[in-house]
């Protein structure tokens, strides 16, 4: 037997650790610069090696999870992630440095797809609800981390703080060495059947393509808006940040009140709602002409991204209960691509059509979602699956 509230602040655990691993690279990027004389061009290829390590990892979760269970992948990942980014604290050579980035980008993808699924397999009922309570931890852990090397770095240096971070990943492992897990589901290994029912089922193609978009939007929203607002809109670098930061607080509260005040809302009416905020906010970024526009528009957009992930989640685990960490992490896969593709069409668009060109490309992406939860709607709702 297992305990389901155990589990569930083991997953919470795990996401943390994913928020942090997420916001690394580019927190310490700077000091690596230093440490490794590093140019701009390879400091980039740094950063294309880390979301290639998640996208590797959440490739592969979701069979060892349905044949072998949680523990065993649960542990090994956490370790991956101590060991980059002790890897990347100590001296060593740059190859050193990219093979760290690349087993904790591993890692962190593993336990993303990994908590996401056991999160979905021991919600009998709440599914979606509780998915948004394990995303608010990812925000904590991806806005912590920034604020703790702020605070820590001139004390500690970034390799002391790097370590420390470690530890908390081995605290972890050592923790779920003792946490008993749902059994594995698929002992035998998927069949034919299994496979051709989740390549074939098309709510589930729907919802890949719905979360491409979504994650592709987080992306573009997360690397671009900082400079769209300082060279556009004239907003100085500080506040351009601020802005940033308070599109994720929007995120992270409006999934605390989706896993709390509106905890047994229908998932229809959350993705509903989500849907109308993310088109409004994205037509007000379109028109702000200054910081207090911007800025309520980032917040209500982040706030309308919120429901996303977690909802989606949520009907692909009632749809496929039997291989649900499979179903994950085929929709996820597909959703990290189109954070990469349209993350790279937003870097070409830029250079040669400007910047201010952003905010065009968010309201299409907004929109392409609007019309894919439209057919997502229509297509699962005979089965009770929202």
């Amino acid at each position: 037997m297992y305990h389901k509230t155990i589990n569930f602040f083991v997953a919470c655990a795990g996401m943390l650790l994913f928020g942090v691993t997420l916001i690394t690279l580019g927190a310490v990027l700077p000091d690596l610069k230093i440490k490794f004389s590093l140019d701009e061009i390879t400091a980039g290829a740094l950063f294309a090696i880390l979301p290639f390590g998640i996208l590797s990892g959440s490739l592969v979760f979701g069979y060892f999870c349905d044949r072998y269970g949680y523990k065993g992948l649960l542990s090994i990942s956490s370790l991956m992630v101590a060991a980059g980014l002790v890897g990347m604290a100590l001296p060593g050579s740059l190859l050193l440095l990219k093979i760290c980035i690349f087993i904790f980008g591993f890692g962190g993808g593993c336990i993303n797809g990994a908590t996401n699924a056991l999160v979905s397999d021991i919600s009998d009922k709440n599914k979606g609800a509780n998915l948004s309570l394990l995303g608010v931890f990812f925000a904590i852990g991806a806005l912590g981390m920034p604020l703790i090397l702020g605070i820590l770095r001139e004390g500690l240096g970034f390799e002391k703080i790097l370590f420390m971070v470690a530890a908390i990943a081995a605290l972890i492992f050592a923790i779920i060495l003792f946490v008993r897990f749902p059994p594995a589901k698929n002992t035998g290994g998927m069949h034919s059947g299994q496979m051709f029912r989740l390549m074939g089922d098309r709510v589930l193609l729907l919802i890949a393509f719905f979360l491409f978009f979504q994650s592709s939007l987080e992306a573009v929203v997360h690397n671009w808006i900082t400079t769209y607002l300082n060279e556009s809109l004239g907003i100085a670098k500080d506040k351009a940040l601020y802005a940033l930061t308070l599109n994720v607080v929007g995120m992270a509260v409006m999934r605390l009140l989706m896993g709390t005040v509106f905890r047994n809302a229908s998932g229809q009416t959350l993705l509903w709602v989500s849907v109308v905020m993310m088109l409004a906010s994205s037509v007000m970024l379109y028109g702000a002409s200054g910081f207090t526009g911007a800025t309520i528009a980032l917040v209500v957009l982040g706030a309308g991204m919120a429901a996303g992930f977690p909802m989606m989640y949520a009907i692909a685990g009632r749809r496929h209960a039997a291989i649900s960490a499979t179903a994950f992490s085929f929709i996820l896969s597909i959703a990290l691509i189109g954070n990469m593709l349209i993350n790279y069409l937003m870097g070409i668009i830029a250079k040669n059509y400007g910047i201010e060109n952003v905010t065009t490309l968010i309201i299409a992406e907004v929109a392409a979602m609007a019309i894919l939860y439209g057919y997502i709607f229509k297509k699962s709702k005979s089965d009770s699956s929202l």
